[in-house]
């Protein structure tokens, strides 16, 4: 990591992570050093979070951050504003053309959208169930005379004055963007692309500008409620967020830099903020973790990593198996389902920064969801809060040090959480302070551990043939309390934890995604010409989507021949109900017996996801989907390497000891420096390693070892 240097170096790329506690920013040398910066989040105005933390980071190579600015060469940016404005319903006012007759189908929604969320007793009990305000209200949503059917054949033709009504009808009300889904439009697009350039017309009359989204054009997929939802958040709140994401470019440009900032995307490239689609980058700071995991594993040699990461309000984990990612078509999120292509992750409202409370008729202590976010807790006087969070407890238990909360820059006061905690939960329940927090923290400890045993052993696979890779700023705090028990073949803490999403999105490619839905079936014995004639349909939408991914690369400067293209496509056997993303082994297909390369890759892949017992060729195939990827090289981060030298560590990395409580006991836990640690030392627990950025708690029964990559690794001893 190379993090006290000379000031000669060439700052290549900037990774940011702007959560919602913190903001974390990763620079990476032409050398493939690094370094992390770290500052509370500024959701007010996320430029003045972006900025304070990437001159601590700087700070480190000794660096201001205009000369670093001067000699980036690329940043992307990850963060949860978009999906901020969705759950709070801050989007802007968008007008909504459906077909006559299904005007109410956005706000009706899918079954599932009433107790997305819920908790499975909560999901029982029908009477509290309910729906959210839709997006487009019912007022904004207008219908037009067309109907085209599941086979793209034309039912009704298109009556283009219901078309210019609406339209003219939606001007008026003055919307902001209006949104166009007609059924069946993925098979057919011709009426929904008609209907795009009637508004458009009548847009230029009305002397106007107001932005048109057409879901042929964004996401051409079947499901309209999910096609519906994702083409209405490019106008609710994708271009909103692509006007907080020029802000932050050109202050940056302001600066010094020379290019415009990528953002991490759902399906785990990085997309320019000009993206037409930017609606892909809903969530994307999580998503930064998993792809570093991945680069990670890669470069190391690790193929199956269980991804967990806790933050100030969540804790997010995914697998990665046999070195890939699973993609999920159909994911929901704010309550929404929505038609994207998204890293599966599972989430549990539960981070550093959550809420506690107890129930006032049992007295059972709830956890979040909700959270103090960058404000901490009630140990920070400046936060405002008042209800505790289980930093406080990590304050109360000698897990935090207060004068070394982001380096100093925030000063904790742990007598008021001691105060705090003893008067809203350890009282009521008639408890020392420090048992009840203890009991939060071992709560907490037993919940995210029960979840990421279920996840694994829910996927068919178990702990012991993973490695569980533990990051984000409060991931060290609880490595050992939600692993331990599990067997996890290795369990590993990057010392640049606190930054590791930061990192992800440093390593990610610059990557276009584009998706189309197919209907392609054929039986195990189909002759020779059915086969071809499948495999030139799957060509057909490979061209059409190539033309999309090249013109987003267009848009950015690059020229076609620049682009690796990788096409793909989602096929299931015949009757089943999930599909499997399948990368293709050819480059494009047009004979039966490259059908019959694309079945024997979907065999493959089933077999390793499911088992070999379990594939059904004599079920035949269908293709449900065509994707095509494209990406252009950028430069990742090296992984460090450095000799190992002995087990002890120096004595130089000491730095006192502090009270620690654990299993109804004090202990002295021995205190160390985590930059001054050298590869190879051991560190037996109590101890407690510390950086500006994260903790590190090393409970006794624990030791953790630093290998030559500066990766912690915890064991149970």
């Amino acid at each position: 990591m190379n993090i006290h240097s000379p000031t000669n170096r060439n700052v290549q790329v900037l990774g940011i992570d702007a959560g919602g506690t913190m903001t974390d920013t990763f620079f990476v040398d032409s050398d493939g050093d690094f370094v992390v910066g770290k500052a509370q989040s500024t959701p007010q105005n996320e430029a003045l979070g972006l900025i304070a933390s990437s001159e601590d980071g700087l700070g480190n190579w000794g660096l201001s951050l205009d000369a670093a600015l001067k000699q980036l060469q690329t940043g992307v940016y990850s963060g949860t504003a978009m999906l901020n404005r969705v759950v709070q319903r801050k989007g802007l006012k968008c007008g909504l053309i459906v077909n006559r007759g299904l005007e109410d189908f956005h706000r009706m929604g899918r079954a599932i959208q009433a107790y997305l969320g819920y908790a499975y007793e909560d999901r029982i009990h029908l009477n509290t169930h309910r729906y959210d305000p839709p997006l487009v209200p019912r007022n904004l949503t207008r219908g037009v005379v067309e109907r085209i059917d599941m086979s793209g054949t034309v039912v009704i033709p298109l009556r283009e004055d219901s078309v210019r009504e609406a339209a003219r009808e939606l001007i008026a009300a003055d919307v902001e963007g209006i949104v166009i889904s007609l059924l069946h439009s993925y098979k057919n697009p011709a009426h929904e692309r008609r209907v795009r350039d009637i508004v458009t017309e009548e847009i230029g009359r009305s002397g106007k500008t107001i932005p048109v989204f057409a879901s042929a054009d964004y996401y051409p997929v079947r499901k309209e409620t999910h096609r519906t939802n994702t083409t209405i958040l490019e106008g609710y709140a994708a271009e909103p967020s692509r006007q907080t994401l020029k802000k932050i470019s050109d202050a940056f440009k302001d600066r010094g830099t020379k290019f415009d900032f990528r953002v991490m995307a759902t399906h785990g490239g990085t997309i320019s903020w000009k993206a037409k689609e930017l609606a892909r980058t809903i969530v994307s700071g999580p998503i930064g973790g998993v792809i570093g995991a991945k680069y990670l594993g890669e470069v190391l040699g690790y193929n199956n990593i269980a991804c967990s990461d806790i933050g100030g309000t969540s804790f997010d984990v995914a697998l990665i198996t046999q070195g890939e990612l699973t993609i999920k078509n159909d994911p929901d999120m704010a309550r929404l389902v929505l038609s994207l292509p998204l890293v599966a992750m599972d989430s549990v409202g539960a981070g550093a920064g959550s809420f506690i409370r107890l129930d006032p008729y049992t007295k059972a202590i709830k956890l979040g969801p909700d959270s103090a976010g960058y404000r901490v807790g009630v140990c920070w006087k400046e936060s405002g809060i008042e209800t505790v969070t289980v930093s406080d407890c990590h304050m109360v238990l000698g897990y935090l040090n207060p004068d070394n909360f982001l380096g100093g820059a925030v000063k904790l006061d742990r007598q008021r959480s001691v105060d705090a905690i003893k008067t809203q939960l350890a009282d009521p329940l008639g408890l020392s302070v420090e048992d009840a927090a203890a009991g939060v923290i071992e709560l907490l400890d037993s919940d995210l551990r029960d979840y990421l045993r279920s996840m694994i052993s829910g996927k068919g696979y178990s702990p012991q043939s993973f490695v569980c890779f533990s990051y984000g700023g409060a991931g060290p705090v609880h490595t050992y309390g939600y692993t331990e028990g599990l067997g996890f073949e290795d369990v590993i803490v990057p010392a640049w934890a606190a930054g590791f999403s930061a990192f992800g999105c440093a390593a990610a490619d610059f990557e276009y995604r584009y998706d189309k839905s197919l209907d392609i079936n054929l039986a195990p014995d189909a002759p020779a010409d059915q086969r071809e004639a499948a495999a030139k349909t799957l060509q057909a939408a490979w061209e059409e989507l190539t033309h999309n991914v090249l013109e987003e690369f267009k848009l950015n400067g690059y020229a076609p021949e620049q682009v690796t293209l990788q096409p793909g496509y989602r096929m299931q056997y015949r009757g089943q109900l999930n599909d499997l993303e399948i990368e293709s082994p050819l480059p494009n297909a047009s004979t039966a017996e490259d059908w019959e390369q694309l079945v024997d890759a979907f065999n493959t892949t089933y077999g390793r996801v499911y088992a070999a017992s379990a594939r059904s060729p004599e079920l035949g195939y269908s293709v449900t989907g065509a994707i095509m990827r494209g990406a252009v090289p950028i430069p990742k981060p090296k992984i460090p390497k450095e000799p190992l030298e002995g087990e002890t560590p120096p004595e130089e990395a000491k730095i006192g000891t502090r009270k620690f409580y654990r299993k109804k006991r004090w202990v002295d836990a021995q205190l160390y420096r985590m930059e001054a640690l050298r590869p190879g030392n051991r560190v037996v627990g109590p101890a407690i390693i510390e950086s500006d950025a994260t903790t590190f708690v090393v409970p006794d029964g624990f030791e953790t070892f630093l290998d030559g990559h500066r990766l912690f690794h915890l064991k149970e001893v």
